[in-house]
């Protein structure tokens, strides 16, 4: 998969709200990953983010937003309002809410009703592997990304274009099997016509 390519990827978590000192201070928290969790995005083809994946990403300058959008900032790990970090379970942050923001407030609000509960991330991915099982499905495991966001999302969903690039590389892995099918046969046939030839 193109290495230029922001993806995302997003999963139904359990985000809470809460306040903190004597009710001053308003956070979304929760896991916007999960680890070895694999994910069907067609029948027959998986995805799974590794343990470690986010270890060398998480000093980036990294935003929380609002269903991706860039204009809807939540917070900024560079400025104290959002803190990210890496555990066993998967990636964990915690958002701080300007009280003053009204589309963070109403968000807030949303998520202490349960009405929006869903996380995802954006991302690029640095490595990955690949495993093409003898049944014909396909596995990948990402094993390190590029971080730059964090998102409080309505619906989750894989990005089209994630997974019509995932499907790309099955079609050209295909393609290249049944060429080197194609080739065994053929150099069967020219060796038979040796055969008889002699």
């Amino acid at each position: 998969m193109s290495r230029e390519k922001r993806q995302t990827r997003s999963i139904r978590t359990e985000l809470k709200t809460r306040s903190e000192k004597d009710g001053e201070e308003l956070v979304i928290e929760g896991y916007f990953a999960v680890f070895n969790r694999e994910t069907e995005l067609w029948p027959g083809a998986f995805e799974e983010i590794a343990p470690g994946a986010f270890d060398n990403t998480l000093s980036n300058d990294i935003r929380a937003l609002i269903n991706h959008e860039t204009r809807l900032v939540l917070g900024r790990n560079k400025s104290g309002t959002l803190e990210l970090r890496a555990d066993n379970y998967g990636l964990w942050g915690k958002v701080k809410i300007n009280p003053n923001d009204t589309d963070a407030m109403n968000l807030y609000e949303r998520v202490k009703r349960g009405d929006v509960d869903q996380c995802s991330f954006g991302f690029n991915i640095v490595r990955e592997e690949t495993d093409w099982r003898d049944d014909g499905t396909v596995k990948w495991t990402i094993t390190e990304v590029d971080l730059h966001e964090v998102s409080v999302v309505t619906f989750p969903a894989y990005e089209d274009t994630g997974v019509a690039a995932r499907q790309k590389q099955v079609e050209e892995h295909r393609e290249r099997l049944l060429n080197a099918k194609r080739q065994k046969i053929i150099e069967r046939v020219r060796n038979v016509v040796k055969t008889v030839g002699n």
